[in-house]
């Protein structure tokens, strides 16, 4: 069975019969809706063709990032040293030539590691929220399907 599967082998409760069962058959209903929603929740996140978190490519743009981060920071303390180990103007100058390289490369791997590790978390949020929501006006519209069948 496939992970976006709701269908259950067991029974539902609201299957054994009629008469006494009548909680029994409420629940049944609304395991029925509540399995509705999940599929419909599905069905609305492959129309938003959300690609799959685990695709290659934003892990790598995730790694790339770590790396330019990192290398960024070792470019940048290895021209500091540089920089302070020499009395030759010219050197000093390259070095802190590379330093600010090695600096922009840190804030932009730091940018794209940032981007890359909060896509993933900050889609599902999103879907999540959209179904919640849903979710909610169902219950809300069942509200005032009651208090219409109440009302003579």
């Amino acid at each position: 069975m496939s992970p976006t599967d709701t269908t259950s082998a067991e029974p539902s409760r609201g299957a054994r019969g009629t008469g006494e069962n009548a909680p029994d058959e409420a629940r049944g209903e609304e395991a029925r809706g509540a399995q509705a929603r999940a599929d419909r929740f599905v069905r609305e996140l492959a129309e938003l063709k959300i690609p799959d978190p685990a695709a290659g490519r934003s892990a790598l743009w995730l790694r790339l990032g770590a790396l330019l981060m990192a290398a960024g920071a070792a470019l940048a303390v290895a021209a500091y040293a540089l920089s302070h180990g020499t009395r030759d103007p010219l050197v000093q100058r390259d070095a802190i030539t590379l330093g600010l390289g090695g600096v922009t490369a840190a804030v932009a791997g730091s940018a794209v590691f940032l981007r890359y590790s909060l896509t993933g978390f900050l889609r599902f949020w999103m879907a999540r929220q959209s179904y919640d929501i849903a979710q909610l006006a169902d219950r809300l519209l069942d509200r005032e399907k009651e208090k219409e069948d109440v009302r003579p």
